[in-house]
């Protein structure tokens, strides 16, 4: 959430605490079925499953685990049939969000998150209503320290648009279609890529510096991560590293 970084304001995301690493494989796995399912089982030729598969990897996810929801989604194994829904709301201090989800009860879904947002501050909005403030990007974390002439050479000739600094880190910033090849092109390079995403960008930020505010716009946040369904959720808040640190140290 730091203001030295846009791309990471758009994006609410609590860590993998040990308590939570369940319902963190739950979802990256239902990602990966959901991948399986519209592209093909086939991770050489399905960009969004090899992305999806190698998130799942990071997160130490069992290969096996990883296998069988790629046979559940290609058919292969018999598994339940989820919709990609999202939902736009604004939250306290008229934070524009969005909510991805994977569901297999649409109106159940729909009902529990609408509740969420009324219930810490918020609101639903119509489709369409927020959405128009966010770009599509695919997004890199790249170890640093390193020269930053150098990267930006290599991220060019890759095919990324930019890098920004992110603490000791860069964060590279892509077009969706991109993002694999740019991403092989630093590893080529011996350059250790810590994620790679595609999110959502927020072309403006909102600053939040208020103490109570920040803690209804992080508690809004908190309860839409946590839902089962939930498997994305973006807003366009900017808090200061030092504001965030002391709600989630």
């Amino acid at each position: 959430m730091s203001g030295h970084s846009k791309w990471a304001t758009t994006k609410h995301r609590k860590g993998a605490k040990d308590s939570a690493r369940a319902k963190v494989f739950a979802k990256l796995i239902r990602q990966v079925e959901v991948a399986a399912r519209e592209g093909g089982g086939d991770a050489n030729t399905n960009a969004a499953l090899r992305t999806m598969y190698q998130k799942a990897r990071e997160a130490s996810v069992p290969l096996d685990t990883i296998e069988r929801a790629i046979k559940r989604g290609t058919g292969e194994l018999e598994g339940v049939r989820y919709e990609s829904i999202s939902y736009e709301g604004y939250g306290p201090s008229g934070v524009a969000v969005i909510v991805e989800t994977l569901s297999d009860n649409r109106n159940r879904t729909s009902s529990e998150i609408k509740h969420l947002f009324g219930r810490n501050g918020g609101a639903i909005a119509e489709p369409g209503a927020v959405s128009w403030q966010f770009e599509r990007k695919g997004v890199l974390e790249v170890a640093g320290p390193l020269d930053e002439d150098q990267l930006l050479e290599w991220i060019m000739e890759a095919g990324a648009e930019n890098y920004e600094v992110n603490g000791q880190n860069y964060t590279v910033t892509t077009e969706p279609h991109a993002l694999g090849s740019v991403r092989e092109a630093l590893e080529q390079q011996q350059l250790k890529v810590l994620s790679a995403e595609l999110t959502l960008v927020a072309q403006n930020t909102i600053p939040v510096s208020d103490e109570a505010e920040v803690k209804k716009v992080l508690r809004l946040m908190d309860a839409l991560d946590d839902h089962d369904d939930v498997q994305n959720v973006y807003a366009n808040f900017d808090i200061s590293d030092k504001l965030l640190a002391s709600f989630e140290g």
